[in-house]
């Protein structure tokens, strides 16, 4: 099965490659016309000075992006794969208007373009080394790599050649226009079938939640990573709880970075409550290795905020989404009038949903493994999160 997945991605992978090939080379040539090729008075020191903007935009664009979003790369690999190529071929189109643009606009045109393309190295990149992790089961990443390589470089050089065969039959605007977005839906396209064979065996955020609903909802065995590629979106919210039956939003559950977020998530709550909060959460979940509070929200809907303790695993990190997950469900359920008014007064709905996660976690963990899920590995979090010391808690509240 991982072989032939593989081999429907290479498939899509290295159309969308051809594709992106030709497309830079249309870039290209409107690159150089914005530098000033063919214009009599450019000068070859503007467009050195351009290029040097061009290029440093891109290296603090490169290094602000990996300092935000690195930690997310890899648990949203599919995601990211995807993105990235949105973001290049948005500064293929950046490219090609540079030329007709003013040149202050020009220039941050081209400014703009090299950023994006410095995202997409950034994502595609490290989107790309995540997914050869995955396919290298016998732990050969490096051969992988280097075949993958050998190949992008085949098809690379096949789309220049292609390339330089039409770029002098495409010489108005309009038929420039014409097939480079012609070029960049096929880009896009084949990117999108690319990343949607991908099965992945680690449970994210959503895939979380659609395993554990279906479990759930359907009273089944843990679906397969196949049956969960098939239904996963590319594109979802990083703290979306989403019934993946019928599709509804459950609310949102935020995983805090740090003791001063998850605090400040605390003040929102109501006087009454917040009084006794901390000796009530604390012995609610005093077995577990995290925190979450359920915050009033205008709309009904549920919002949370998690925050893990010292010393939190893999494991207790799923079981916190999990619970979360849990209190999402039950907060629909009481506001669809299923449950009886006052039942989730306080932190009864945390005690409550806790005792469903207890009752299935163990057996949902079993079955998980057994239909392939790998649960040594952590992609619940997508940011370096500072754990809570409960010690250092009950300290304040004895002082």
């Amino acid at each position: 099965m991982s072989d032939c997945i593989l081999s429907k991605y290479q498939v899509f992978d290295s159309l969308q490659a051809f594709s992106s090939s030709i497309a830079g080379l249309l870039s290209s040539r409107a690159v150089l016309e914005g530098f000033g090729v063919g214009d009599d008075r450019a000068s070859s020191t503007n467009a050195v000075l351009l290029t040097v903007a061009q290029d440093a935009t891109g290296r603090l664009t490169t290094i602000l992006f990996a300092w935000k979003y690195g930690p997310a790369l890899a648990p949203e690999a599919k995601m990211y794969r995807l993105a990235a190529d949105i973001f290049n071929d948005s500064a293929f189109i950046l490219d090609f208007l540079s030329p007709v643009l003013p040149v202050h606009l020009r220039v941050a045109a081209l400014c703009l373009g090299g950023a994006l393309r410095a995202v997409c190295g950034v994502c595609g990149g490290s989107a790309k080394a995540a997914l050869s992790v995955h396919f290298a089961r016998a732990g050969n990443v490096g051969e992988l790599n280097a075949k993958d390589t050998s190949q992008e470089t085949v098809i690379g050089l096949l789309g220049m050649l292609c390339g330089s065969y039409i770029m002098p039959h495409v010489v108005s605007r309009s038929a420039t226009w014409i097939a480079l977005l012609l070029l960049l839906s096929v880009h896009l396209w084949t990117n999108y079938l690319a990343v949607r064979a991908v099965t992945l065996i680690t449970f994210n955020r959503q895939r979380a939640n659609i395993a554990y609903g279906l479990y759930v909802t359907e009273d089944r065995d843990v679906p397969t990573p196949c049956e969960i590629a098939r239904r996963e979106r590319i594109f979802e919210s990083a703290g979306a709880l989403r019934d993946p039956v019928s599709g509804i939003w459950l609310g949102t559950c935020t995983i805090c970075t740090s003791a001063r977020d998850f605090l400040r998530a605390v003040s929102k709550l109501d006087s009454q409550t917040s009084k006794t909060f901390w000796t009530d959460i604390l012995d609610i979940l005093r077995e577990e290795r995290y925190l979450l509070v359920l915050v009033p929200n205008l709309d009904r809907s549920c919002v949370i905020y998690l925050c893990f303790k010292d010393r939190a695993q893999p494991r207790d990190r799923l079981k916190a989404w999990l619970h979360a997950y849990e209190l999402g469900r039950l907060i629909y359920e009481k506001a669809q009038g299923r449950q009886s008014d006052g039942m989730l007064a306080g932190l009864e709905g945390v005690r409550l949903s806790l005792d469903r996660v207890n009752k299935r976690f163990a057996d949902f963990t079993e079955k998980a493994d057994k239909a392939g899920w790998d649960l040594s590995m952590d992609a619940i979090l997508t940011q370096p999160v500072r754990p809570i010391i409960v010690d250092a808690i009950n300290g304040k509240k004895g002082d």
